[in-house]
């Protein structure tokens, strides 16, 4: 089986929770490489850290979205959450923070959207 046939496979298989759940696993995988990185490996940190922010700001966006099945109050503390993430992304840029808070964010979401948490729903 080709790379590309077992890709389209695995994607029709998954459902959006486990999809969420395997970007999120990657995108915090990246930042957790990235925070081992030498602090003048500006490329690897950078590109961790865009790959986050793009992530968030997507689920923000999303979040916003009128037409978004969500819960209200969960909608807006994910978009609070994705405003904290661009912010804390600048500090870390920046060398004033590190990259530890980004990575517990992602993998408090991560909990939310492991099959556990969903066969608790």
């Amino acid at each position: 089986m080709s790379l590309r046939a077992y890709q389209q496979a695995a994607q029709r298989a998954e459902s959006p929770r486990e999809a969420e759940y395997r970007l999120f696993a990657q995108v915090t995988r990246a930042l957790i490489e990235a925070s081992k990185a030498d602090p003048y490996a500006f490329g690897v940190r950078a590109d961790a850290l865009d790959w986050n922010r793009r992530l968030w700001m997507a689920l923000g966006e999303d979040c916003a979205h009128v037409d978004n099945k969500l819960p209200d109050s969960l909608r807006a503390q994910l978009i609070s959450l994705s405003i904290w993430v661009q912010k804390h992304t600048s500090l870390v840029i920046r060398r004033e923070d590190d990259f530890e808070a980004l990575i517990d964010v992602n993998r408090t979401i991560m909990q939310g959207l492991s099959p556990s948490a969903a066969e608790a729903a």
